[in-house]
Order: structure tokens, then sequence, then C-alpha cells
């Protein structure tokens, strides 16, 4: 299993260290990769094209899982009229009041700070 692959962004400017395709997400996890696919259809996991194949950003997936709080917080971005793309870089977009970024953060104790922001953009 591989976890790099071109990348945009790129970590320099705030994007994910490392990509996964949805074939690795699922070994990863231990799902059948339809699984998967559901997930991103559900905005339970985020999947943005790269190269023409969709990948995950590796930091979402942790532990053989998925991060606890991630499907909430794109459910509240896909409801501020956010796409994947967007919540992307939403989610990597360098913040110096949390600080750092919104994808570091839920893996740390600021997830509800996270969702905070992220419903608010709703507003």
């Amino acid at each position: 299993m591989t976890d790099s692959a071109p990348a945009s962004p790129s970590p320099a400017s705030g994007g994910p260290a490392a990509w996964l395709t949805l074939p690795e997400v699922a070994e990863r996890i231990d799902v059948p990769v339809n699984k998967v696919n559901q997930m991103v259809r559900d905005h339970a996991l985020l999947a943005v094209r790269r190269d023409g194949v969709l990948r995950v950003p590796a930091e979402l997936v942790v532990n053989r899982t998925v991060l606890k709080h991630l499907p909430g917080v794109l459910t509240l971005l896909h409801d501020a009229g956010y796409n994947d793309e967007e919540a992307l870089r939403w989610l990597y977009e360098p913040d110096d009041t949390l600080p750092g970024m919104p994808a570091d953060a839920l893996s740390t104790g600021r997830a509800t700070e996270v969702k905070r922001r992220a419903q608010a953009l709703g507003f």
C-alpha cells in the first residue's frame, strides 16, 4: 500500500501530506471498497479526484477508522454549500486562531471548535 500520490494542494501550502486511493482506504479500515464508495457518497469520508483517481487524504483515516468527527464536519460544510474540493481546501487551510489546520484539529482535542466553525459557515 502506498500513501503518496501526486497531490494538490501540497503539504507546504497546507494540503494533505499523503493520499490514499479508495481500495487502500478499504484495506486500511477493513471494509469492502463499495462500502468506502458509499461513505464518500454519504459525505462520511472526503474524496477528491487527483490525476483522474478518487483519493482520500491519508490523515483522515487513522487507527483503522475514519476520524470520529469528520462525517459531522463534512455534513456541516456541505450544508453550507461547499463541494468536495472546497471542503478539502477549508480542512487544510492553515488557521492561526485554531491554531493549525482544521484537519489536524479533528484528530486532537479541538474537534468541537472545528465543528463550531464549520456550522458558522452556513449563516
